[in-house]
């Protein structure tokens, strides 16, 4: 599974699992296309934040191929 964490594995376009701001602690997923990516930085410990096609943003918990 690639790593979340990395912006070089996020493309837009990809589908993913990302956890909402208000959802960190409970850690409820919501699964996703994405649209634009935030997070500017190379990587980020909790995940690259990124939009959905839905308008919902989060950071990237899981990658699915």
């Amino acid at each position: 599974m690639k790593d979340g964490r990395q912006r070089k594995n996020i493309k837009i376009g990809l589908f993913v699992e990302i956890v909402q701001k208000p959802h960190q602690r409970s850690g409820e997923l919501t699964k996703g296309i994405v649209s634009k990516l935030l997070t500017k930085s190379s990587n980020h410990p909790y995940g690259i934040k990124v939009q959905l096609e839905s308008g919902l943003v989060g950071r990237v918990k899981n990658i699915i191929e």
